[in-house]
């Protein structure tokens, strides 16, 4: 299937669905988001390489690439991807966040991986600064300080859509420094850091109307050949739902479509 992006992006960036070019939203556009964050926001916490899926011959001070146990994903709206994380089209391989520094250029999207927590998203701003959502507050720390030895990679193509232009990006980030719980509307850390490159308010929290012609389609693709694939009503709704796959490594039982090997 042909992802034609020219049918999933924008056409300038006057259509894109915010306010104004940092993101903050006029009240009337508002209606029915609820402000609230989700219990499974992960920490980033002290644990060791092992517990992230690194092998321990695996030290937090090399450079990589490594290649971390994951579960891997597509996802679809209107028979377009929108997602794809599969090794078969891409580099999934992580580095240590020191190299990682010497890779990025400011508005590039970063995300820490583990296997027990969902991978934690950051904004990269410049030196070894990230803006990123963390404990219900959005603020700016070292990636090196947050990292705790932890491996991450670049993934600024991982949603399909068309991202802003960088100084837009960087805008959006730094627009909502020092906001928290009650004042923004993202749930995880992906969600924020999406919306700050790509601009769509899909990557909020209730923030897009639910119709029954409106689908989003995951497809979990596990061991071998067989897919599972889950349907959601939201962007919002089917990125919790994978990140909760990533920190537990089970599917929950919602809206199974199905389970056939392809």
């Amino acid at each position: 299937m042909g992802n034609q992006l020219d049918r999933i992006t924008h056409l300038n960036y006057s259509e894109l669905p915010t306010g104004d070019p940092s993101g903050l939203e006029k009240d009337e556009l508002r209606v029915g988001v609820a402000y609230f964050f989700s219990d499974e926001e992960e920490e980033v916490d002290d644990r060791t390489p092992s517990d992230c899926g690194f092998t321990k011959d695996h030290s937090p001070t090399e450079e990589g690439p490594f290649s971390v146990r994951e579960v891997e994903y597509s996802a679809f709206c209107a028979q377009e991807c929108i997602f794809s994380k599969l090794r078969e089209n891409e580099d999934l391989n992580v580095y240590s966040a020191k190299t990682l520094l010497t890779m990025c250029k400011p508005g590039d999207l970063l995300e820490l991986v583990d296997t027990a927590q969902a991978p934690h998203w950051v904004i990269f701003e410049q030196d070894d600064r990230v803006i990123h959502l963390h404990k219900g507050e959005i603020r700016k720390d070292s990636l090196l300080e947050i990292s705790n030895g932890r491996h991450g990679r670049i993934v600024n193509n991982r949603y399909r859509y068309r991202p802003l232009p960088a100084d837009l990006v960087m805008q959006n980030a730094a627009g909502h420094l020092g906001l928290s719980s009650g004042e923004i509307c993202w749930t995880n850390s992906e969600s924020f850091a999406a919306w700050c490159r790509f601009g769509k308010r899909e990557f909020k929290a209730g923030g897009e109307a639910h119709s029954a012609e409106q689908q989003y389609f995951l497809k979990v693709h596990l061991s071998g050949s067989e897919v599972h694939t889950l349907v959601f009503r939201s962007l919002e709704d089917m990125i919790r739902e994978r990140r909760r796959v990533d920190a537990s490594g089970i599917l929950k039982e919602l809206s199974l479509v199905n389970g056939d090997k392809e």
